[in-house]
């Protein structure tokens, strides 16, 4: 997997989520989405074709590559399994727990989303008291 700085890993992201299987995102939709300009957003385009993520057609729709897609999968993934053990086990709020969520998924291990994963699969949560 290419390594990607925290912004780039956001704009794959947004990419893959307001993309379909066959569609794909337009400049305007993903700056608006991550409240950005849309020069940045070009900008960023432009890096993410350079590492091969996603095909950029000029003034057309932006497409993830296979690996693109990939690691947009992966980044979303981790997003939505801390944001569902943040409102779900943490009761956090939605607002909050996406936030969070955003930022903790860039820096996040592999083996603690596996955890949280797992423990969110348990049928029944167990609350463990804890001494001060």
């Amino acid at each position: 997997m290419t390594k990607l700085s925290f912004t780039m890993e956001n704009y794959l992201e947004a990419i893959y989520e307001l993309s379909g299987d066959e569609k794909g995102a337009r400049v305007s939709d993903i700056a608006e989405r991550l409240n950005v300009t849309k020069a940045s957003t070009n900008s960023a385009m432009s890096t993410l074709a350079e590492k091969g993520l996603i095909v950029n057609e000029k003034y057309g729709e932006i497409f993830l590559t296979a690996a693109g897609r990939s690691q947009a999968e992966f980044t979303s993934k981790k997003h939505h399994i801390i944001r569902k053990f943040f409102i779900d086990i943490l009761k956090i709020d939605v607002g909050t727990a996406d936030s969070d969520a955003c930022a903790i998924e860039h820096v996040i291990s592999s083996k603690s989303i596996e955890a949280m994963q797992e423990f969110l699969r348990e049928d029944s949560v167990k609350i463990v008291s804890v001494n001060y």
